[in-house]
């Protein structure tokens, strides 16, 4: 994780409640390395990516679903979504947010962090994850 990068255990207090629910779901069904990179200073066409990896394709399957879920709950379904049950990344388009689930192989090929470098990334930690050491 590199310094530019906040991590945060309650992410549900900065973000709109759509996204926050996506991240909790996100959590919730054990999706690894989650990072929202905030876009609203960007330009770009949505104010958030949420990005995470699942260990597999039924994994990222799981957690795509679960937050298509979460975010049903609280009234949003995504205008647009790409991928299937045997797709290596999925992505649920919500218009102000869109989410991206990748297997590891897929998340590093792709590097969305890389390409909007310009955004400010927030590592999402799980509950209990001790904060990242200072860097020095």
């Amino acid at each position: 994780m590199s310094d530019r990068t906040a991590r945060s255990s309650a992410p549900h207090h900065r973000f709109p409640p759509e996204v926050a629910a996506a991240i909790e779901a996100a959590l919730d069904k054990k999706a690894q390395d989650l990072v929202v990179l905030d876009l609203r200073k960007s330009g770009a066409f949505a104010d958030f990516f949420l990005v995470c990896s699942g260990r597999n394709l039924r994994h990222v399957q799981a957690v795509a679903e679960g937050i298509e879920s979460a975010v049903r709950g609280v009234g949003a379904r995504p205008a647009h979504r790409e991928g299937s049950d045997r797709s290596a990344w999925i992505l649920l388009d919500y218009f102000d947010f869109i989410v991206h689930v990748f297997t590891p192989e897929a998340r590093a090929f792709y590097a969305l962090e890389r390409l909007w470098g310009s955004a400010k990334p927030i590592a999402i930690a799980a509950p209990g994850t001790p904060p990242p050491a200072p860097p020095g």
